[in-house]
């Protein structure tokens, strides 16, 4: 490929880079701040109202955050509710979207309808709520898990992607007498990692921000997430007593702690991307572009 050493074509691409430049510091700067922030005395947060780079580093925000056990507990909560929930989740999408993507399935069209269907209209907050009660999951982890298992948006991708594996593996499979459910687990899903990936990703999130159905579903504080607890120091840090949800003896240094919160909250989710980031563009992208 010729480079474009017109004046147009640099101009375009120095018009180019400065936009994506700008762009890309807009995105990162309110995370630096609120990393900065949480590392800052709540006097130098007072008297900036933006900030960078601490004049003073402090760790009083994360002193007071990890000053009882109860945080170590709801970050547990959270984890096992995350790898259980998206594993259970990728299972349950899995099979359902490798059935929709079979042609010669009975009905595939009417179970489609339904499943877009589901995008459009739902029960509702309160019906959900009761069939979550009448079914006896109230105070159980089942109830973030169960009710969240299946997406109709990442089934359609994952079945989209299924679509795009050639036909010839399935019959080959079959001709060499693999069942359907070894031609998914041993065909199928190895050559669709990017989409696992990516589902997994939407999934994994999903779980990990758990914050209404625990708030509706579960009545011990012990069983709290740590989207849950965090919210609650926040309202600690803000003055009001919450003594009996987080039993720590640390004062809370009530706008640092704010910021520190958002930064335990995301930097869990955030280590677990780049292991995924290679395969997230190519799953999504395959798998929405075919229907």
């Amino acid at each position: 490929m010729v480079e474009d050493r017109t004046i147009g074509g640099r101009t375009f691409a120095a018009v180019n880079y400065t936009l994506l430049a700008v762009i890309a510091l807009v995105t990162v700067l309110p995370f630096i701040h609120v990393v900065a922030g949480s590392f800052t005395t709540n006097a130098e947060l007072a008297a900036k109202k933006f900030v960078l780079i601490p004049t003073v580093w402090s760790w009083e925000a994360y002193r007071f955050i990890f000053s009882t056990n109860t945080i170590f507990r709801a970050m547990g909560v959270s984890i096992g509710i995350t790898a259980a929930g998206t594993l259970f989740s990728m299972l349950v999408t899995s099979l359902m979207a490798y059935g929709l993507s079979r042609k010669d399935l009975d009905g595939r069209r009417l179970l489609m309808f339904l499943v877009v269907f589901t995008m459009l209209f739902n029960g509702g907050l309160i019906p959900t709520f009761l069939v979550v009660k009448n079914l006896g999951l109230v105070d159980s982890y089942a109830a973030l898990i169960l009710p969240s298992t299946i997406t109709a948006f990442n089934m359609i991708i994952l079945r989209n992607f299924f679509q795009n594996i050639p036909e010839g593996l399935e019959e080959s499979a079959k001709i060499d007498g693999a069942s359907d459910f070894g031609i998914l687990f041993r065909i199928v899903l190895p050559l669709s990692m990017p989409a696992i990936a990516t589902i997994s990703l939407f999934y994994a999130v999903t779980y990990w921000n758990t914050y209404l159905s625990a708030i509706l579903y579960l009545n011990d504080s012990a069983m709290w997430p740590i989207q849950v607890l965090l919210r609650q120091i926040v309202v600690l840090a803000s003055g009001m007593d919450y003594s009996s949800t987080l039993d720590s003896a640390v004062p809370p240094p009530d706008q640092s702690v704010k910021m520190a919160v958002i930064v335990v909250a995301t930097l869990p989710i955030l280590l677990v991307y780049p292991f995924l980031q290679k395969h997230f563009a190519k799953g999504a992208l395959i798998g929405s572009i075919k229907g």
